[in-house]
């Protein structure tokens, strides 16, 4: 992983490990190998996908498994956080508001964190209060560039400017 200062260059590297959507609201999440994202529907067929600040949540593996041990013995599956897309390699933090997620041609702006919700808990006791310390819960990303991403893909976190 590297770090630096403003110059537009990666700050962050990491695999696309995890693609998911939700037809409906509540819907089960379904997971994909691939898919296309664009800044007209997010992540294709996702019910959340139109223009806004939350438009695809991206969630770190390594935080996801960090808030599951507080919870459970067993590993949950990461779409019970219902992100649309998990990543490897590194952790989210206020200091990635602003930043650019780049997925093959894919491109997609950091705008907050994803706060966690009463919905967390009827997936597993507790799992609210364990998504909330340090950004666990993912970011909320707007869609800058359309893209069709798949797992596996190379991904990195760049500064914007």
């Amino acid at each position: 992983m590297s770090d630096q200062q403003n110059t537009g260059e990666s700050v962050k590297a990491g695999t696309l490990l995890g693609i998911a959507r939700r037809e409906q609201r509540r819907a089960p999440m379904e997971t994909l190998g691939t898919a296309l994202v664009t800044t007209e529907s997010g992540v294709e067929n996702d019910s959340r996908g139109k223009p806004s600040s939350r438009q695809v949540s991206v969630l770190s593996q390594h935080d996801w498994h960090l808030a599951c041990a507080e919870v459970s013995d067993e590993p949950l599956p990461w779409t019970v956080r219902r992100a649309n897309l998990l990543i490897e390699g590194f952790d989210f933090s206020e200091a990635d508001v602003g930043k650019e997620i780049h997925i093959g041609d894919l491109v997609l702006k950091i705008n907050k964190e994803t706060d966690p919700c009463f919905r967390m808990d009827e997936q597993c006791d507790g799992l609210q209060e364990a998504l909330k310390p340090d950004w666990r819960g993912g970011v909320c990303c707007t869609v800058l560039t359309d893209g069709s991403i798949k797992i596996g893909d190379s991904v990195e976190v760049k500064v914007v400017g």
